[in-house]
């Protein structure tokens, strides 16, 4: 166990940050000062956890910057990946140092540990496995439960994100998504369509073709909606970063699996789905398919909407 306070540096993708969570959290139950340097768009994020002392940096700080800035006595610190936080707890002469023992961290680090991953196991075994050698219990439901926003689901409504942040292998065709929402309104549900700025225009397609009744939910990673996906029950998406803040919101989700493994990069908790239509050539985990996207083409509706309506309330 360290004595005294423990820096901590968030994982840059938000699927990871999500992962990090149950973590971070065991590490605050353990009883010591814990703070999390993360970036700036994350600071909402990590700020649902009470009591964790959040510290952030922009796109382009300078370490020494950020180290210069850096509040409170820290005796030790904690990294997964290499990235600006760690270079930053090297830069700021934290004593003790600790950190998964690969070579673009390690140089980073005073204490490397050797995490060793057994077969294939959920990804948030990736961040628990090192603070479990800390000493920390994990295995506490309230480690991975969603973060208390205090916003009440709206009863009936669902919220469809057809686009995906991972790439377009890992979006349905926008045919299925349209004959889903259908069932969606004619079962009476108020559906509402996740519309990213940027994105491959998924979202403003199904809006449009599921008529006048739909709302739009604008949003973007890092932009201040994320909390806002707690207004939804239930949340059917694209494997994407969305269904991992969803589920952190206190939404069920719902998720498409393509070319990634629900076994090891499903939203964290028991309550979601998942459905995946497996294929001889997944997972290939690409963001471009190089053959004919059939994970995603032979994924039928009807499948889909059993999943689904198990979820509905």
């Amino acid at each position: 166990m360290i004595a005294g306070g423990m820096l901590v540096a968030a994982p840059e993708r938000w699927d990871e940050a999500c992962f990090a969570v149950p973590a971070v959290r065991a590490l605050m139950a353990a009883g010591m000062a814990v703070g999390v340097v993360c970036p700036a768009d994350q600071r909402e994020f990590w700020e649902s956890l009470k009591g964790l002392a959040v510290m952030d940096f922009s796109p382009n700080s300078e370490p020494k910057a950020v180290a210069a800035g850096l509040s409170g006595t820290w005796e030790a610190s904690l990294a997964w990946e290499a990235g600006v936080a760690a270079e930053v707890f090297k830069i700021a002469g934290i004593p003790r140092r600790l950190g998964i023992a690969e070579r673009k961290l390690s140089k980073l680090l005073t204490h490397p540990l050797e995490v060793r991953a057994g077969p294939l196991e959920h990804r948030v075994r990736h961040y628990l496995a090192a603070v479990e050698l800390l000493g920390v219990a994990t295995e506490r439901a309230e480690f991975f439960a969603p973060a208390d926003l205090s916003i009440r689901p709206v009863d009936g409504s669902v919220l469809l994100c057809p686009g995906s942040d991972f790439g377009p292998s890992h979006e349905w065709q926008i045919e299925r998504w349209v004959e889903l929402g259908l069932k969606l309104q004619d079962a009476g549900k108020s559906v509402s369509v996740a519309v990213e700025a940027g994105e491959r225009g998924l979202g403003q397609m199904l809006s449009a073709r599921l008529g006048e009744g739909v709302e739009i939910f604008p949003w973007s990673l890092g932009g201040e909606a994320w909390p806002l996906l707690a207004n939804y029950p239930v949340v059917i998406a694209a494997d994407g970063s969305l269904p991992h803040l969803a589920g952190h919101a206190g939404a069920t989700c719902v998720t498409l699996f393509g070319p990634n493994d629900p076994a090891w990069k499903r939203p964290l908790g028991r309550r979601h789905g998942v459905v995946r239509h497996h294929v001889e050539c997944a997972p290939c985990l690409l963001a471009k398919c190089p053959l004919d996207r059939r994970c995603q083409v032979e994924l039928e509706t009807e499948r889909v909407w059993r999943a689904v309506a198990d979820k509905l309330v």
